[in-house]
């Protein structure tokens, strides 16, 4: 029965549930941390399988390492792009904010302008900081603001000003969290002097390196859910800074996989916050950094395996280039292997202008080699002025076997 979390336990057999609970809060190796759920301290149980996921963790952050060395540059920035659009969408999308990848690249294309008004700016810039290893601070509640402001308040204050933070620093009234049926399944803190309060104990608990870094952040990722401390945007606000604190310890495109593994797996992710919201779990965290350390394990897992896969078809196409029309001439090879890299990694291909800067070459010379590429073979689409290119790989290889 050790294994059920007590939430579950107190329904099987209420003499073992007394007797679990002592064992675990009373270990020594149990972690307690100055922090309350429910009027019980918050502790958590560093189980065997809570560290075979932080090890397996950051095995493959090493092999997504590894593999990011062995590719081009440009390909790893424009799949961190690609990943990163699927990201802010997905994070949107928990939520039920609905956004496309059209609105959001058309932020991404041009981050220097201000666009304040432009729905999901902020957010989306916010974003496109993990890509540039901007240090982010999150050391008081001022700096959870700041970061809640710059992603949202133009936002909000656009669609639905009365849930603008109006306390001084985050709400001063009441508000709680709904289930799709309407029911009320929670109910963040109160008054504003205690979310502040609670607020600071979590940054506490982060920032002490005591406690090993992806279990930090996963109760953060919790404490952050459970008080609650803005009207609206609680949600996207914590999957940003888990995002961020991961981009940080971790390769940074692991910044931009949680949204997706957390739509994946979102009632795994709903279900752990109800335990360890109910009194009857008596505020033992286990479950929760258990769930949240599966959600970056399979995250760094789907990752590294998207970046073998295209590694191996990055060596596969690369190897035919001479095989594929004027493929052999010197003059097209490069643009080939642009075009290949723009069709495993990139969101809709690569652009004139990142073709010109890429090569050297210029305007009138890259269109007129284009131009020479059978249209079957060269994939084309504009978005505004803008034209994309990429390599249709399907009739790349049918067209070699065809001709070999």
């Amino acid at each position: 029965m050790k294994n059920y979390s007590l939430y579950k336990l107190f329904h099987i057999d209420q003499n073992e549930y007394k007797e679990e609970y002592d064992k675990r809060f009373n270990s020594e190796k149990t972690v307690k941390l100055k922090i309350k759920i429910c009027g019980n301290q918050a502790f958590f149980c560093p189980t065997d399988d809570l560290y075979k996921k932080i090890i397996s963790i950051e095995r493959n952050d090493k092999k997504i390492n590894q593999l990011c060395t062995i590719l081009p540059q440009q390909a790893i920035n424009q799949f961190a792009m690609r990943c990163l659009i699927d990201e802010i969408i997905l994070s949107n999308n928990i939520e039920g904010v609905h956004s496309t990848r059209k609105e959001v690249s058309e932020i991404l294309m041009d981050l220097s302008k201000e666009n304040k008004h432009k729905r999901f700016n902020g957010l989306v810039k916010k974003y496109a900081l993990l890509m540039s290893n901007e240090n982010i601070p999150i050391n008081t509640c001022q700096d959870i603001r700041k970061i809640y402001d710059d992603i949202f308040y133009e936002e909000i204050k656009e669609s639905d000003p009365k849930s603008l933070p109006d306390g001084d620093v985050f709400r001063k009234d009441g508000v709680s969290v709904y289930s799709s049926t309407g029911k009320e399944i929670h109910k963040g803190m109160l008054p504003e002097a205690k979310i502040i309060s609670e607020v600071n104990k979590a940054i506490n608990i982060l920032l002490d390196k005591n406690i090993d870094f992806l279990i930090r952040v996963s109760i953060f990722h919790y404490f952050f859910g459970y008080i609650h401390p803005f009207y609206d945007g609680n949600g996207r606000t914590s999957r940003f800074i888990s995002s961020y604190l991961l981009s940080h310890e971790l390769n940074h495109i692991i910044g931009y996989r949680i949204s997706y593994t957390i739509k994946e797996k979102i009632k795994d992710y709903y279900e752990a916050f109800k335990i360890c919201n109910h009194p009857n779990n008596k505020a033992d965290l286990t479950p929760f950094i258990e769930m949240f350390l599966n959600i970056i394990d399979i995250s760094t897992e789907q990752l590294k395996q998207a970046l073998e896969k295209r590694v191996n078809l990055l060596d596969h196409y690369r190897n035919i280039i001479d095989k594929l029309p004027y493929g052999d001439n010197e003059k097209y090879t490069d643009i080939y292997y642009l075009l290949i890299q723009a069709a495993l990694f990139a969101d809709s291909g690569i652009s004139t202008q990142d073709l010109l800067s890429m090569t050297n070459l210029s305007r009138n010379t890259i269109n007129s080699r284009l131009e020479k590429i059978p249209s079957e073979l060269l994939q084309k689409k504009k978005d505004g002025t803008i034209n994309y290119y990429s390599l249709n790989l399907t009739e790349a290889d049918k067209y070699v076997e065809e001709h070999s």
